[in-house]
């Protein structure tokens, strides 16, 4: 995806009518995946393998299976500084669930709650990339798909 389509995708998020008071607070998981996500995994959800950033498509659901993804997925940098509430965080992830997992959403997919996401970031998580390494070969084993990821 090139920055100027990202950058198109932006601007239209960011035309769409709102009244002149709505602020960040009011905005929707859509505008916020616009706003937070988009600049790294693309409007398709593709991201970019090249420099880590693993895509969305048919792959992000399985981390929801097992807690130690979910952890994962709090902790990735786009979540922990997004600066949206974690009911916000709630929305956009199940946002993401619902749009891009496709088959790799598990049949029992529990939504994301602010609680839970509240609890989840609270945890300690030294190193994420080891954490995602680890959560991946878990899933694999299990024979869930997971996106490739560059780094070693």
């Amino acid at each position: 995806m090139s920055r100027f389509l990202n950058q198109a995708a932006l601007a239209l998020a960011l035309a769409a009518p709102m009244p002149a008071h709505a602020g960040p607070e009011a905005w929707g998981p859509e505008t916020n995946y616009v706003l937070r996500c988009i600049g790294c995994h693309g409007a398709d959800g593709a991201g970019s393998a090249d420099v880590g950033i693993p895509d969305f498509r048919g792959y992000v659901g399985s981390f929801s299976a097992s807690e130690a993804g979910r952890r994962y997925l709090m902790h990735v940098p786009g979540v922990t500084n997004a600066s949206l509430t974690d009911t916000q965080i709630a929305e956009v992830m199940n946002h993401v669930m619902e749009r891009f997992a496709g088959a790799s959403l598990p049949a029992d997919y529990r939504p994301f709650t602010p609680a839970e996401v509240t609890a989840l970031r609270a945890e300690r998580v030294g190193d994420v990339v080891a954490l995602r390494r680890t959560v991946a070969a878990d899933l694999t084993a299990a024979g869930l798909p997971v996106a490739g990821y560059p780094w070693p």
